[in-house]
């Protein structure tokens, strides 16, 4: 098998279930319901593979299954069913709510986030003034995360995964939060890493455009089903057929 060729991501006979717990009154209840919680079948039966250097999109619905996905092929959540399969590359997650200590400085956590991917000391050292500088937070870069607004969270999470970059690269939605001027910054630099060949991407996103502009392929899914997998325009148009069908 070529390099070309090689494949970078496997899932296979993919189930994930969540415990769902009903609204009840804890005063009353005397805790005696919470053994009551059932299964939500989140990922049901989804298999799929991704060689080495595509782009792919996941589109659905709310509460379709897609960040739970990014999520289980970024080992946060362990299969119920069926396998992942990640071929030895290293991966990393960009999602808004993931990954940081908050009550660690952001500085701070930019040494975690290296750490976790398995970054040296110096390599993070080497990087830390470029992170910091692409991030634009200033001196809030040495305050805890706990005091950061969504769109400074967006900016110290993109400026991480983009400049200590991964083999694989999975992104939730992180594009659409920040400013105008950032999000178009952010833009052109997903453009850059994505174009090395050897790097493979999944991008989450209710964005018909970003899903046609920067996916080869898309992945649709619907209550947890994988309803349809091709190229990123046929699928999309389906998907919008069906989601205008609903209305």
């Amino acid at each position: 098998m070529t390099e070309k060729n090689k494949i970078a991501i496997t899932v296979r006979n993919l189930d994930i279930y969540y415990k769902e717990i009903k609204r009840f009154s804890v005063a009353k209840s005397g805790f005696k319901n919470l053994t009551s919680a059932k299964n939500f079948h989140a990922i049901k039966n989804v298999s799929f593979e991704i060689p080495k250097g595509q782009i792919v999109g996941i589109c659905g619905k709310n509460g379709s299954g897609k960040s739970t996905i990014l999520r289980a092929i970024a080992g946060i959540f362990s299969p119920d069913n069926g396998i992942i399969d990640l071929h030895g590359n290293t991966v990393s997650l960009l999602s808004i709510g993931v990954g940081f200590q908050k009550k660690l400085s952001g500085y701070e956590n930019i040494f975690l986030s290296g750490l976790l991917l398995g970054y040296s000391e110096k390599q993070i050292l080497d990087r830390i003034d470029e992170i910091i500088e692409f991030s634009e937070l200033g001196d809030f870069i040495y305050k805890p995360v706990s005091t950061y607004s969504s769109g400074m969270y967006s900016k110290l999470a993109f400026s991480i995964t983009a400049i200590l970059e991964t083999d694989i690269i999975l992104i939730d939605e992180v594009l659409s939060v920040g400013d105008i001027r950032f999000k178009q910054k952010s833009y052109n630099k997903m453009k850059e890493l994505i174009s090395d060949e050897n790097r493979t991407v999944i991008i989450v996103s209710h964005s018909s455009k970003t899903l046609k502009t920067l996916c080869d392929r898309v992945l649709w899914l619907d209550d947890g089903v994988l309803k349809g997998d091709g190229k990123a325009e046929e699928i999309v148009k389906k998907y919008e057929a069906y989601m205008n069908s609903l209305d």
